[in-house]
């Protein structure tokens, strides 16, 4: 039979783990918003137009046709110069 070996002093102090458990469960009860665009549930992250509007909050598929959209216009400016 093998000997089982002490448990080890912990590394980490039982403030510091009920801090931590404590951040963890209050970050789950903190609901992401809604999209403005389609109401799909949108990250934490907040993005700001580079035109310098005020940041909306949007889902990652909003967000991604947005940055397509910029990309698209910025193609068709510098087509027509």
């Amino acid at each position: 039979m093998r000997k089982r070996s002490p448990k080890p002093d912990s590394v980490v102090s039982p403030e510091i783990l009920e801090q931590a458990k404590r951040s963890v469960v209050s970050d789950r009860l903190t609901k992401p918003g809604r999209c403005v665009v389609c109401g799909a549930e949108a990250s934490l992250e907040l993005t700001a137009d580079p035109s310098g509007e005020a940041p909306e909050r949007l889902c990652w598929v909003c967000r991604r046709l947005k940055i397509s959209a910029w990309r698209e216009i910025e193609q068709q400016l510098g087509a027509q110069e």
